[in-house]
This record gives structure tokens, sequence and C-alpha cells, in this order.
């Protein structure tokens, strides 16, 4: 599960000597489940679940595998604040975060994940059924012991390989619905895998010193910004044309192409305008990589919009 957005949602710090009232904890742990990252999660586990249905998925079901899907969200998110919390108190964009501020002891942040983790678990379990449970529980583990505690410290391609836990509640939606998986919901997998690196390396272009001072090897931070871009290119090309394979693969009508071909072309317009910027010219903040960063963002929810509204029309 890769960052989202550099806005997070953070609790006041009380001023020393001050007590911390019950709703200043209350926020203050809920900021530790990262909401606004969980919400670009959730927006991809609805609409596979319309399309594994045909049409408008059972109500319970739907609503079982959002709720827990959001208790095992917020649990990786808790338990990478705990593994990253020595890191975050030395990045711009993260030292507002409730370890990083002291707002949250890490015992406690501990505890709190592994509970959110296992209540995740069983409630998919009981709810749903068992093969959602372990994928969900899968990716709570892959995430924190996988990428957070090995890739994201020790190689430039961590958010490769480590936002593989991002790309799983497309399969955690679609095997609550089918309990089986098939080959459209690994094509979205695939959207979402492609899709997160250039998402992520713009991000991290922005605050490449956070993350050097921070000594996280982001690509950004150990390439030139030509690599950097290059890939971005070239995993933005892979995206879109794993976002058409749902076409043939699915059995969409016409109406998913022909959104996804329109998102892709303009997602695609937008990362070669990187390149034509550093053409120019142009480095560091002028090449304005958050414009493609917050646009990534609008295309893969407006993708899975799509998915979800095109079994409705058939």
């Amino acid at each position: 599960m890769t960052v989202l957005t550099n806005r997070q949602a953070t609790a006041p710090a009380p001023a020393p000597g001050q007590p911390r009232t019950i709703g200043m904890v209350v926020k203050a742990y809920i900021a530790l489940t990262k909401p606004r990252i969980i919400e670009l999660l959730l927006i991809t586990t609805l609409p596979v679940m319309f399309l594994a249905a045909g049409g408008l998925p059972p109500l319970w079901t739907s609503v079982c595998v959002m709720v827990f899907g959001t208790l095992s969200a917020g649990s990786a998110n808790a338990l990478n604040c705990y593994v990253d919390r020595d890191i975050d108190q030395k990045m711009r964009r993260t030292r507002r975060r409730p370890l990083a501020r002291h707002q949250v002891s890490p015992t406690g942040a501990l505890i709190f994940g592994i509970v959110l983790g296992v209540l995740s678990t069983v409630g998919l379990w009981l709810t749903t059924n068992w093969l959602a449970a372990v994928l969900s529980t899968g990716a709570i583990l892959f995430y924190v012991l996988v990428y957070s505690m090995i890739l994201k410290r020790r190689t430039a391609q961590n958010i490769v390989w480590g936002g593989i836990a991002g790309c799983m509640p497309v399969l955690i939606g679609w095997a609550g619905i089918t309990e089986r998986l098939d080959w459209a919901p690994l094509v979205l997998f695939g959207v979402v895998f492609f899709w997160t690196p250039p998402h992520t390396w713009t991000l991290a272009m922005r605050y490449k010193e956070d993350y050097a001072a921070a000594k996280v090897p982001m690509l950004p931070v150990v390439a030139t910004e030509r690599r950097v871009i290059l890939e971005s290119i070239a995993y933005t090309w892979a995206t879109v044309l794993c976002s058409l394979a749902l076409w043939p693969v699915a059995g969409t009508t016409l109406f998913y192409p022909v959104v996804a071909a329109v998102l892709g072309a303009m997602c695609l317009w937008e990362v070669h305008r990187l390149l034509a910027r550093l053409n120019s010219g142009r480095t560091g903040v002028d090449l304005r990589p958050m414009r493609f960063f917050h646009w990534s963002n609008a295309y893969l929810a407006l993708l899975f919009l799509a998915v979800a509204i095109d079994p409705l029309l058939s």
C-alpha cells in the first residue's frame, strides 16, 4: 500500500503539561490508520465487487468487505507507522504523524495495529469467506514484513514490489463475492501494480530531500531525474495497456474501454509532459511532478468508477 497523498490526518498536539482529552487520543489513533490512503484502497475494492456480481453486489457482503477491509488497511498502516516511527520524525511530509509527535506510544500503536488486523481477519472469515480473509491477512503481512521492514530501506525497487500489498484489495473484493479468483481481478491487480511506481516516484521527486535525510533509497534519491521519468513513462504505458486488457478478459461493454482509453491518453500525456519539461532544461520542482501525482489519483478513481458502472449497462 503506497502513499497516496501528502496530507495526513493528524490530531493537534497538546501544549506542554496540558492533559490530552479522549477526543485527542481517538483522533491520534485514527490518524495512525492513514484514512486518506484507505479511501483510495476502498475505491478499488467496491467497483470490483460490482464486476464480480455482474451488477449490484449483495448489500450485506459489500458492507462486510468494506468495513473489515477498512480495518485491514488500517492495521497495515498503523503497523507501518510503528516500524517507520524513526524515519517519520526526519521527513517533513510525515513528521506530523502521531508517533512522530509522541501523541501515541509505540506500544500502543503496535497493539492497536495487531488488534485491527485480528478483527479484520476474523470478521472477513465469519461474514464472507476464508479466501477473502486469507488475502487480507497476506496483504497486512506483506506490507509490514516485506515492504516496511525489508524493502523500503534497502532497495530503490522498494515501491515496485512493496506495492503488491496495495493491489490486494482488488482480489479481496472479488473473492468476497465469488469465493474464488479469476483473470479479471488479476488484470485489475496488474493495473494497480503498474500504476503504483510512477505515482509514488513523482511524489518522491517532490520530497526527494526528505527521503534522502531519512536514508530511504527511493528511486528519485538514487537515480537521475531522466531515469525516474523514463521508468515512470514505461510503467504508465504498462498501466494503460493492462487496463484495456480488462475489456476482452471480462467481456465488458464498449463503455469501459472507451473510458479507459480516454483516461489512459490523458495520463500518458501528463507523464510525457514531465519528459518534455526535462528536455527543455527544467529540473527539480520546476518539473512539476505533483501534477502527475494528483492526476494519477484521479485516473485510478475514475477508471475503477468505470469498472463499477459497466456491469450496470449490460
